[in-house]
This record gives structure tokens, C-alpha cells and sequence, in this order.
């Protein structure tokens, strides 16, 4: 098992990829530094090999796809993720991998937000996306992550082998976020300087369409960890719809002792027999889910066994 394992998914860096694994290799030395090409098309993979980093294929295109494949594949008391774009300096990765090793932090998150982002980030739909997820996720889920879509982080080997990777993109940061939050799991947030891609590397995330994944991440991910929540909201607006059709319906029937609307009054006893039917839904999956935290804490007891036995 390596003490600490830098993780470092790329696709066409070759530009940047030998200064990364040349900071990180001198910021963190007994590290051991994975280069993980995901098809690239340029030299990125040689050029990683030629600085020093230990070079792996993923031939699922996609982050998520390779921050899985890293996660299965590698053994290591603390886990740094970067990019391969240079955009995270590598003189803050001490003091995250401090956080883990010293103080038992499951995740410490590389927080660009409240620093130089917005000044650096030259995309303002970036800009306005990254915030509207921060907020959404902090005002569902309850937490305080003040950068939900970084990448870069530091993970405790509890996490990793607890975490499972369903989505192959780059929402896969907000996964690991909510699943953190949700699993209470000891999170940090550690403020770090982040620059732009220098002149000639092109961002792989598509502002649009990758924006609209992550938000629907988020409510994918609200159902099954919330589903209380989630169903209720649902049984409150068909609830909501059912009265005001039926409100009028009882105020002529109070009137003039007719019912002239016979279908719409049917159609509104559906629609509460579809509120009711969501709501105790809600209630079945959020004993499921109460039995699934408790095989969690179980699951995380077999990890640290296992961690260790690596150790020996």
C-alpha cells in the first residue's frame, strides 16, 4: 500500500502533463504519482511516463468512468486527485494530505471558490454554474462544501473503497460531494489559488450540456438519498394541483347543492390518490434507506480491517 497516491485522469495534456507530475513530485516526494490516459490523441501519456509518473490506460472515455478504474485499482493510506491542465498548484497538496493522515479527514476539498475563480476563470457560465450547484447542493443536502465541482481533493482510503462510481462524466465530482454529506463523513475545506489553463489547453467540459448533467445528477441523487424529502414535495404539489380544481367544485356545490363538474371531480380524486401514493412511497424507501446506512457503517468497519491487514 503507497503512503500517498496522486491520481491524476487526463485526456490531451500533453502541454501541461510534465509540470504537473513535476510539482506534484517535488511538493510531495515519497508519493507515488498515477497518470491515468483516457484516449488521448497527443503525447500525453509518453511525456507523463518521461516526468516520473507511473502511466495507466482507461479505455472507457469519461472521467468518471477513470477516477473509477483508479479507485478500484490502487491501494493508498491518502489519495491527492488533480487535474492534468495545471490549473491546481501543487505547494497546497502537504497540507491536504496532513489533513487526511493527521486529523482522519475523509475528504478535503481543494476550494477555489472563495479565491481567485472568478478572477482566473475566464467563462462566466462556469462562474454562474459553479455557484448555482454550490447553493443548491448546500441548501438540499445541508452541508457547508464551498466548492462543490473542484477537482482537486484528497480522499482517506475509507472513502475510496466505500465510495461507488456511477457516473461516467465530469459530475462526478458533485457525486462524491453528496455522497460524503450524506455518509458523514469528516469533510475539510482547504482554500487554494487556482489559475486558468495556459494559452493552448482547451477545457474538456461543455459548459451546457455537462451543466444540465449535474444538475440532474443532483436531483437523481436527492431522490435516492432523500427520498422522504423528494416524495413529499411531489404529494405536496398534486395535493396543491387537486385543491385548486376542487376548491371551486365545493364552493358551487355550497351554493346551489349541484355538482356540474363530475369529470374534474374525479380527476382531483386521482390526484390525491397519487399524492398519497407518493407519499408513503417516500416513507417505504426512507426505511430502505435507513437500513442502508446501517450496512454502511458495517461496510466501513471490513475496510478499515482490511486497511488493516494491508499494513502488515
Amino acid at each position: 500500500m503507497d503512503k500517498i497516491a496522486v491520481l491524476i485522469p487526463c485526456y490531451n495534456e500533453s502541454k501541461t502533463i510534465e509540470k504537473v507530475v513535476s510539482d506534484f513530485r517535488s511538493a510531495l516526494p515519497e508519493a507515488v504519482i498515477y497518470v491515468y490516459d483516457n484516449n488521448s490523441t497527443d503525447d500525453t501519456a509518453a511525456l507523463a511516463e518521461k516526468a516520473g509518473a507511473v502511466v495507466r490506460h482507461e479505455y472507457q472515455q469519461g472521467k468518471g468512468n477513470v477516477i473509477r478504474r483508479m479507485f478500484r485499482e490502487i491501494d493508498a493510506e491518502c489519495y491527492i486527485m488533480t487535474d492534468g491542465d495545471d490549473t491546481y498548484p501543487a505547494e497546497y497538496a502537504r497540507q491536504m494530505t496532513d489533513q487526511v493522515l493527521e486529523k482522519h479527514v475523509d475528504m478535503v476539498v481543494g476550494d477555489r471558490l472563495s479565491s481567485t475563480y472568478f478572477e482566473e476563470n475566464k467563462r462566466p457560465f462556469h462562474n454562474m454554474g459553479n455557484t448555482i450547484v454550490r447553493q443548491s447542493i448546500n441548501f438540499l443536502f445541508k452541508s457547508k462544501i464551498k466548492d462543490i465541482m473542484t477537482g482537486y481533493r484528497a480522499f482517506s482510503y475509507q472513502f475510496v473503497k466505500s465510495f461507488p462510481v456511477l457516473s461516467k462524466g465530469f459530475e462526478i465530482e458533485t457525486e462524491m460531494s453528496i455522497h460524503a454529506i450524506d455518509k458523514n463523513m469528516y469533510i475539510e475545506n482547504v482554500i487554494i489559488e487556482y489559475r486558468d489553463r495556459p494559452e493552448g489547453s482547451e477545457s474538456k467540459l461543455n459548459t451546457y450540456s455537462d451543466g444540465l448533467k449535474v444538475l440532474f445528477t443532483i436531483l437523481r441523487l436527492y431522490k435516492n438519498y432523500k427520498p422522504l424529502n423528494f416524495f413529499s414535495i411531489i404529494s405536496l404539489v398534486l395535493t396543491i394541483i387537486s385543491a385548486v380544481f376542487f376548491i371551486p367544485i365545493l364552493i358551487t356545490y355550497a351554493n346551489t347543492g349541484l355538482v356540474p363538474n363530475f369529470p374534474t371531480l374525479i380527476v382531483c380524486g386521482f390526484i390525491v390518490m397519487a399524492a398519497i401514493i407518493s407519499l408513503f412511497a417516500g416513507i417505504i424507501l426512507q426505511t430502505l434507506r435507513q437500513k442502508d446506512r446501517q450496512q454502511f457503517e458495517m461496510r466501513l468497519i471490513q475496510i478499515s480491517d482490511l486497511k488493516k491487514f494491508h499494513n502488515i
